[in-house]
């Protein structure tokens, strides 16, 4: 195994990272920004207000794609770990 394959597998592991984590993430920071942006209109400082709704929508998102997620990851380990791995 030489080191330009080794760094083409971790450039395409960062990438799948990237792919699994965007949905989350997005998420997240949409969620964010319209609790940011209604305490600062409404004047309201509670600690809770931020972390309730954006964990509740980063559960159900993570609910909804997992199945992309799963399958994007044994994509990912079938057609590029495994075949290295079997190779030798």
């Amino acid at each position: 195994m030489t080191e330009d394959l080794i760094f083409d597998i971790m450039r395409q592991g960062l990438w799948v990272s990237v792919l699994i984590s965007t949905p989350l993430l997005a998420v997240a920071l949409i969620a964010g920004v319209v609790v940011g942006l209604f305490q600062a209109l409404t004047s309201i400082q509670e600690m809770t207000l931020t972390f309730v709704p954006k964990a509740a929508l980063m559960m159900a998102v993570f609910w909804a794609s997992m199945s992309f997620m799963t399958a994007t990851l044994v994509s990912f380990f079938q057609d590029t770990i495994i075949p290295q791995i079997a190779g030798g």
